[in-house]
């Protein structure tokens, strides 16, 4: 190599490190020394920790920790803040270009953003000035002058914030944790394809015997006299260019990172004093959700004159979301109650319109028509005038008048369990599983949202908007499944059936609730011992990878006949394999290779993105059912289905890391993907926003992990823990699954992540003594 080469190469380097440095100087927030802001009435410090993590103390008013909050956020996650903005609003396009209209006319359709600015009015007037203060506290952060790099790369500065915005989200949030959509246009396809017994076949309904959050006995007074409703005998038949029409929007949350995602799901438990070593509660949580890059949670501890929190928020929201107060606990898992409904409109059913102006980057305006009818938006039509039956959609988080904020900020500032469910009755959705623990002692579980009465009809399918399937109303709040201090001590909740059959009211239809599997692991762990349990045994729990699917399918897939010599070393890895899903483990990779196979099986009948879940590759091998029949493939029977997945999981397999299956690992494929959401598939930047590193867990693990159709990787898990111990709150845990900063460049941008793989925690802790070393931002009060 010559002289001049390696001059002009080290030139090179030179400047690159220049250019990193002052992208780091001009985009890291400012964290120490003193800051004047209008908006706080006196003076706040926010003190991060050793992980990043913000711990605001606000002596004058609760409205300035908020306030602080909103500075965080902005400091840390100003790209995220816009972002999620964005979607809400269906301006994607504006900055992204033409590659993200599809995703805007979805999310203009629904009218997210719509729905939002209907429901500021109907606040509190506690949370109307903590959502003003929260605001203002964003924009003073996006004043500070430091611009996040994506900024930079696509050319723009973010607007103004407005307590709007910090509502949007949330229905962004409930549209991810409500899927029926999802399920009655599969299931329309279903029954157009393979007639109404044909959605047993692909959505199995919840097994018989599979664990409910709650027993006959802890049912409320008065709703345990069943009153079932019907499924429908027929659904209407809609044109596969209706059908093409809806799965358009599937197609595009799914861009968005939303829905889709068989074994998505989350895990809370509340143990009772009488279950753990120190005679108090301890209460785990860790909520499944899409691994993004900066990560969806933020950690914070507030605390204010009476507000004091500490757990995880969300940028946007004013308050934290799953954590702890200085006496009550709360964490939350998806109930997914049925609150969609999918009406198709006769026709001369009279319509509304209005026209959505979507800008685009680079290109001209496009004009969209938005049609509604007394049910909701139209979804069918994406804008055309004449594409035969329209179909609208009715939703509980589309009606007016959404108290969810209300909600939350009461949450935070509870004290007992009357207080709790008092905040509860303000829940709108998504409806979620709440644990609940104090430092009294009491334990408690409440499913709090609005879910509709149905009359005549489980909801499960497309129904005529006639007039004759409407909904009576909701159900009642003190009706919704709810217990408090039950008896043997213990909820569990893994977004499996919450109750049994003697519950009168349908909170959804059978094929509705997650398959059992990671309810009935955790009750099987933690009724292994009945007392003594301590945060450490807890932890095991909320990290265990034993895979049941495994054990169900055990005998029928060791039955399978290998064709060829590599299926035969892989069959022979199998037997001997207890199940568990470890980042080192060849089995664990060999089986979720296979069972990905078998779970396109439903393909010939329903195109190529059908997956079944893994329930109904149990029932279809137990009987040798006919989606185990592929005309296509030459596949008659489930004996040969075997056969034939076994070899195309481990050709794959061979294919991806050589034909020796020494070298052959889980951890090699499964990988967590912590992507970016505008440049995570952008080769030339993807590198610097995208995260990556073995993970352990698989399909319906309590760890839950499945790896992702195609690439093995994982991109839905444990976005956040936390395990909060009731007897000395200090000595609680919790950890995000990346890290606090939202820049690329910024220290805490992933420090979380290898804690999170390795199953660690960082203190959740108000004492400052906990927090390793600290550095301090002073805001003082200004005109």
């Amino acid at each position: 190599m010559g002289r001049g080469l390696l001059w002009l190469i080290l030139v090179i380097l030179v400047l690159a490190l220049a250019a990193v440095l002052w992208l780091r100087s001009t985009s890291n927030p400012r964290t120490s020394g003193s800051v004047t802001l209008p908006g706080v009435s006196g003076q706040v410090t926010i003190t991060r920790d050793a992980w990043g993590v913000p711990h605001i103390r606000a002596t004058a008013s609760d409205e300035d920790a908020v306030f602080a909050l909103g500075f965080v956020h902005a400091q840390d996650r100003a790209w995220q803040l816009d972002f999620q903005r964005r979607v809400t609003q269906g301006r994607l396009s504006e900055v992204l270009g033409a590659p993200a209209l599809g995703q805007d006319k979805f999310l203009r359709t629904w009218g997210f953003y719509r729905t939002a600015q209907s429901a500021l009015p109907a606040l509190s007037e506690r949370s109307k000035r903590m959502v003003a203060a929260y605001t203002a506290g964003v924009n003073a952060g996006f004043k500070q002058g430091k611009m996040a790099p994506e900024f930079r790369i696509l050319g723009y500065t973010p607007e103004p914030w407005t307590d709007v915005d910090s509502i949007a989200w949330s229905k962004l949030m409930a549209y991810d944790l409500g899927g029926n959509y999802e399920d009655e246009v599969l299931g329309a396809r279903t029954v157009k394809r393979l007639g109404q017994s044909g959605l047993g076949e692909i959505m199995p309904p919840y097994p018989e015997n599979g664990p409910t959050i709650l027993s006959a006995d802890e049912l409320p007074a008065g709703t345990t006299a069943q009153t079932r409703a019907p499924a429908l005998a027929a659904a209407p038949t809609l044109p596969d260019s209706t059908l093409a029409a809806l799965h358009s929007h599937l197609l595009a949350a799914r861009e968005l990172g939303l829905q889709a995602v068989p074994g998505k799901g989350s895990n809370d438990w509340v143990m009772a004093g009488s279950r753990t070593a120190s005679g108090k509660p301890i209460l785990a949580d860790d909520p499944h959700l899409s691994l993004t890059s900066p990560m969806l949670w933020y950690l914070a501890d507030l605390q204010g004159p009476t507000l004091k929190s500490i757990g995880a928020s969300i940028p946007g929201l004013p308050a934290i979301v799953i954590g702890r107060n200085e006496r009550v606990a709360w964490g939350v898992t998806n109930v997914n109650p049925d609150v969609q409904d999918l009406y198709i409109e006769p026709a001369g059913t009279k319509l509304t319109e209005r026209t959505e102006i979507i800008k685009v980057k680079g290109a001209e305006d496009v004009r969209l028509v938005v049609r509604e009818s007394s049910h909701g938006p139209i979804i069918s039509d994406a804008g055309a005038a004449d594409v035969g039956p329209r179909v609208a959609l009715k939703w509980t988080a589309l009606q007016p008048g959404d108290t969810t904020m209300d909600a939350f900020l009461g949450l935070n500032y509870a004290q007992n369990w009357a207080e709790f469910t008092a905040a509860l009755r303000s829940y709108v959705g998504p409806s979620q599983n709440f644990v609940y623990a104090d430092t009294d002692g009491n334990t408690g579980y409440y499913a709090p949202g609005r879910v509709p009465i149905r009359s005549g009809w489980d909801g499960s399918l497309p129904v005529s908007g006639d007039g004759s399937r409407e909904w009576a109303g909701y159900l009642p709040f003190e009706q919704l499944p709810h217990t408090y201090n039950p008896a043997d001590g213990l909820v569990v909740t893994a977004n499996n059936r919450v109750t049994p059959d003697e519950y009168r009211f349908d909170l959804a239809n059978e094929r509705n609730w997650a398959e059992p599997y990671r309810a009935q692991r955790i009750t099987d762990l933690l009724t292994a011992k009945a007392q003594g349990w301590t945060v450490d045994e807890v932890r095991k729990v909320q990290l265990d990878t034993q895979s049941l699917v495994w054990q169900d399918l055990k005998p029928l897939l060791l039955a399978a006949r290998p064709d060829g010599d590599l299926s035969t070393r892989a069959l022979e890895q199998l037997r001997g394999w207890d199940g568990n899903q470890t980042v080192s483990s060849v089995p664990s990779l060999i089986f979720e290779a296979w069972l990905m196979k078998l779970q396109s099986m439903a393909r010939d009948e329903l195109g190529n993105e059908t997956q079944i879940n893994s329930l109904a590759v149990l029932n279809q091998l137990k009987t040798d059912g006919e989606l185990c029949q592929s005309e296509s493939a030459g596949l008659s029977t489930c004996a040969a289905t075997l056969t034939a997945t076994l070899k195309q999981a481990v050709d794959d397999l061979s294919t991806r890391l050589g034909s020796d299956l020494g070298g052959w690992s889980y951890g090699k494929l499964h990988t967590v993907a912590s992507k970016h959401r505008a440049f995570g598939d952008v080769a030339e930047v993807s590198w610097l926003f995208n995260h990556s590193a073995p993970t352990p867990g698989g399909t319906n693990t309590v760890n839950v992990a499945r790896p992702e159709v195609g690439t093995y990787r994982q991109t839905h898990g444990a976005s956040y823990r936390q395990i909060v111990d009731l007897s000395a709150p200090n000595r609680s845990l919790y950890v995000g699954s990346l890290g606090q900063s939202g820049n690329p460049l910024g220290n805490h941008v992933s420090d979380q992540q290898k804690m999170w793989v390795a199953g660690e925690y960082l203190p959740m802790s108000t004492d400052a003594k906990d927090w390793g070393k600290t550095v301090t931002l002073t805001l003082e009060a200004g005109k």
